[in-house]
């Protein structure tokens, strides 16, 4: 996944000012399009020369928008950063960095949200990125509470766009793609029509068919529940063809006014200070490493910087530390960052 902002502003970069530290070339602002500008900086450290990128953007409305995007317009599948932005340059003019982390599958790990609709669950062990409809973040540690509701109780619905193990429930909407993944031992049941899954109220389907095994046809205007187990059980017991199916798909804390999200983490600053040791759920290896890195910010007037880190590349960038990258985001004036 990528987040991509269009818009306005300019700043000048801070240098790194840290002991040992020189700034050794620095590109003048290029603006890309009409107020959006970047700038490169190459700082020469004890560890070897670091190249950092810096957009700056004002603050989204209108028909400048920070969203999320998909690989392959799709939950799975992988697709370089180039790729994705030429594929969307027919229909906007973007500039981005990358996003989340993507699992052996080529899937998100976290959230994704594009339009309001919820496209695959938030991962709650790591922050969450999200812009509400007034162009601002939200960073935060975000949970689904979602169930789904037949002729018996409420019941459990885990996942969005991925697959179920154990006695899991999972929910497929278009986003994922024309048919649900084969897998053996699952349940399936086709909701047609069902609207966008958006998270908050309730959505209403209505069960049109049953299939076992993976495979099956999810509508443009439809979705499909994928079951394993006790909850493969109950979905068959519960929600018979020709019947009503209420879900709700519930974020903690409420994000219903989220319309773009992105996962990622770890928090890099909180309040305008650069956060030293995060409570997100990664390996400590992975934070002291310098290596190439990417973030996205706000500042208090509410423009963006997308930032990145080139890294692995001993002659050109070494990369930074998680740390290190939090401290470069308060430098460029950010209040909140992931």
């Amino acid at each position: 996944a990528a987040a991509g902002a269009v818009g306005s502003g300019s700043a000048a970069l801070p240098a790194l000012s840290s002991s040992g530290a020189a700034v050794v070339a620095t590109d003048a602002p290029v603006t890309l399009l009409p107020g959006v500008t970047f700038e490169r900086q190459v700082t020469l450290t004890s560890h070897g020369p670091v190249a950092l990128n810096v957009i700056v953007a004002p603050r989204p409305g209108g028909l400048l928008t920070l969203e999320s995007a998909l690989s392959n317009d799709a939950v799975p599948g992988t697709e370089s950063l180039t790729s994705i932005q030429r594929r969307l340059a027919p229909s906007a003019t973007t500039v981005g960095v990358s996003g989340d982390f993507t699992t052996r599958a080529g899937r998100p790990a976290g959230v994704v949200i594009r339009a309001g609709s919820l496209q695959h669950q938030p991962l709650a062990t790591r922050v969450s990125l999200g812009v509400d409809a007034e162009g601002t973040l939200r960073a935060a540690k975000v949970q689904l509470l979602g169930t789904w509701q037949g002729s018996g109780p409420r019941r459990l619905l885990s996942l969005v766009n991925g697959p179920p193990t154990g006695k899991q429930l999972a929910l497929y909407t278009p986003a994922w793609g024309p048919t649900t993944p084969a897998s053996n031992g699952t349940v399936e049941l086709v909701l047609q029509p069902f609207p966008p899954a958006t998270s908050g109220g309730e959505l209403t389907g209505t069960a049109t068919v049953v299939a076992y095994g993976g495979g099956s046809q999810i509508p443009p205007d439809g979705a499909v529940l994928v079951a394993r187990g006790a909850s493969a059980r109950n979905l068959l017991a519960e929600a018979k063809v020709g019947q009503q199916v209420k879900l709700r798909l519930v974020l903690k804390p409420d994000w219903s006014g989220v319309v773009d999200a992105v996962g990622g983490g770890p928090l890099l600053v909180r309040d305008g200070v650069a956060v030293f040791r995060p409570t997100d759920a990664f390996p400590g290896p992975d934070l002291l490493a310098r290596k190439a890195r990417s973030a996205v910010g706000q500042r208090a007037d509410g423009s963006i910087v997308l930032a990145t880190v080139d890294g692995g590349r001993p002659a050109a960038s070494v990369g930074m530390t998680n740390f290190e990258l939090a401290r470069v985001m308060v430098r460029l004036g950010v209040e909140v960052a992931v």
